[in-house]
């Protein structure tokens, strides 16, 4: 799974209230698929006694708090700013993101454990029928959730949303690793099968918690956003004619809100007025483009440069990173 950061083209965002109830229902809908599989797993874990059925079971009722984290994380994401919280709430997303990871990692390690006790104690399972079926009945409504999750996040962009659905994407492998397990300890006679396609859902769990954790702790701590996204940023202003430079851009992101500042010159003789009409029609060119992102903009006259302090780079001209050389040497 390749959770890099890359560009990604504007989306037409809906408003707050359409927001709040698709993510709202992305989250009920989580929780009432975790919900039943916790009751089918549960029976098909007292028949067979199969430690991957086992580590399905133990990822499903994980699967069930980390839904309820993620109902907590999109409701507290959809209040609107207050006095306490000027920039609103969307890092709540993450914080119900890294709750997931947590649990995720925590259900790899139990089903690690399960399996190589389960190895060492040479206890196999039985009645592979039954755990065929109920695995068989989860990937269907695992595979009914997705699609509904797939078109949230479209609406969205969700974080939280976005972390439970790498999870249950992984649950379709976990379910078709069971039965794999099942009906290769029970009809192919390969003795051992079982444990060891749980230590393999382990391993795809441990991987899935730490791809799903980078997206969240760069929300967290406001990572740029990526650098075509900031080059296209700069070309919307490159042909006004009235902008003399950039400098100063700083980007990021919290939950599903963009954020974009920066310092513009323009004509040291120019009034007031007049600069505040060129940041209006650079904002509003910005915001056909990148819709929802709030902008700050500073206007600088014309080769201003602060006391003590080196003339500006400007942006336009010699790049988006210009003003942080060793971001182009790091890649």
């Amino acid at each position: 799974m390749d959770t890099a950061p890359s560009a990604t083209p504007a989306r037409a965002a809906p408003d707050p209230a359409t927001r709040a109830s698709l993510t709202r229902s992305a989250a009920f809908g989580s929780m009432a698929v975790a919900g039943l599989l916790l009751v089918l797993k549960l029976w098909a874990v007292w028949q067979t006694g199969s430690a991957a059925m086992l580590g399905s079971l133990a990822d499903t009722a994980l699967d069930l708090v980390a839904s309820l984290a993620t109902l907590v994380g999109v409701w507290v994401a959809a209040q609107p700013a207050d006095h306490d919280h000027r920039f609103g709430h969307g890092k709540a997303e993450a914080l119900a993101a890294l709750v997931q990871v947590v649990l995720i990692s925590i259900s790899a390690v139990g089903i690690a454990a399960r399996a190589v006790e389960q190895w060492l104690g040479g206890a196999w399972p039985e009645a592979a029928e039954s755990g065929i079926a109920v695995s068989a009945i989860a990937m269907v409504a695992t595979l009914g959730l997705l699609l509904w999750q797939r078109h949230v996040i479209r609406r969205t962009g969700s974080l939280a949303i976005q972390t439970d659905h790498v999870h249950y994407r992984s649950d379709l492998l976990l379910n078709l690793a069971v039965i794999a397990a099942l009906m290769l300890d029970q009809y192919a006679g390969i003795t051992g099968a079982d444990p060891i396609f749980a230590l393999g859902i382990a391993v795809w769990l441990g991987w899935n918690a730490w791809g799903a954790s980078r997206d969240a702790v760069d929300n967290l701590m406001d990572r740029e956003w990526p650098v075509e996204r900031r080059e296209r940023l700069l070309d919307l202003m490159r042909d006004h004619p009235a902008l003399r430079g950039v400098h100063d851009l700083r980007t990021r992101t919290s939950g599903t809100h963009d954020f974009a500042q920066f310092h513009m010159n323009v004509d040291g003789q120019m009034t007031v007025a007049a600069a505040h009409q060129v940041m209006d029609e650079i904002e509003a060119a910005l915001a056909r483009e990148f819709p929802g992102t709030e902008f700050l903009i500073h206007p600088d006259p014309d080769g201003h440069a602060e006391p003590g302090s080196p003339r500006p780079v400007d942006l336009l001209t010699a790049g988006v990173d210009a003003d942080f050389p060793e971001t182009q040497t790091q890649g």
